[in-house]
């Protein structure tokens, strides 16, 4: 292994890394939004839109971020629907994501206990008021193992955007493998720039469930 070779790829493994936090955060944001959307709907019981949420959570879940990205990238411009590649990757994390939060958020939802609602109905609050004061912040805490380990899921799924020609991390390795059979230097440089982005990101979340464990009544 060459120090110097290291040394000379870091300025493109440190691009790439920026490129792999963009897609993939702004990709985990729409994925909390598109699945707390569809936890609401399934915690209020609506039979039609519950249905077509479960569908969409059962669809996600079970097909691989890859093929949904070839399905975005390479299937949508027959019909005239092409887009971006990097919009593509947002999308496809959005969509995976959003099944996944779907299910950690409605379980945060379920367990927020029946008394708390109809305290707060008895108060006079309306079912938006109880939903959005009291359900949603017992939810949100709740939900935060959850939320943290599907972020760390989501941010390692950004690894298969070479294949649709986006220069993120796993992309760069394979280039400069491929150009100068460098493999120990790029593959060191993969496994540590992946821990750059994912240890802060599991250290916050260790942080934050604790301080919400503690601030449970009883602990």
């Amino acid at each position: 292994m060459n120090p110097d070779v290291i040394k000379a790829y870091i300025p493109l493994f440190k691009k790439a890394m920026f490129l792999t936090l963009r897609i993939g955060w702004l990709g985990i944001l729409f994925a909390a939004l598109i699945g707390m959307m569809v936890a609401v709907v399934q915690y209020a019981k609506v039979p039609v839109i519950r249905s077509l949420a479960g569908a969409y959570i059962e669809l996600f879940r079970n097909t691989p971020l890859l093929i949904q990205l070839f399905f975005l990238y390479f299937a949508l411009p027959r019909v005239g629907l092409g887009m971006d590649a990097e919009v593509c990757g947002i999308l496809g994390v959005s969509l995976l994501g959003g099944a996944y939060m779907a299910d950690v958020f409605r379980s945060g939802l379920e367990a927020v206990r029946k008394g708390q609602r109809e305290s707060a109905l008895s108060l006079g609050m309306t079912v938006q008021q109880m939903l959005w004061h009291v359900v949603l912040p017992q939810a949100a805490a709740v939900s935060v193992p959850g939320i943290t380990a599907n972020v760390i899921f989501l941010l390692k799924e950004t690894s298969v955007f070479s294949a649709i020609s986006l220069m993120d991390l796993m992309f760069t390795a394979k280039d400069l493998i491929g150009l100068y059979y460098r493999t120990e230097e790029c593959l060191v440089l993969l496994v540590v720039f992946y821990l750059i982005i994912l240890l802060p990101v599991s250290l916050l979340g260790y942080i934050l469930e604790r301080r919400v464990r503690y601030a449970q009544p009883g602990n």
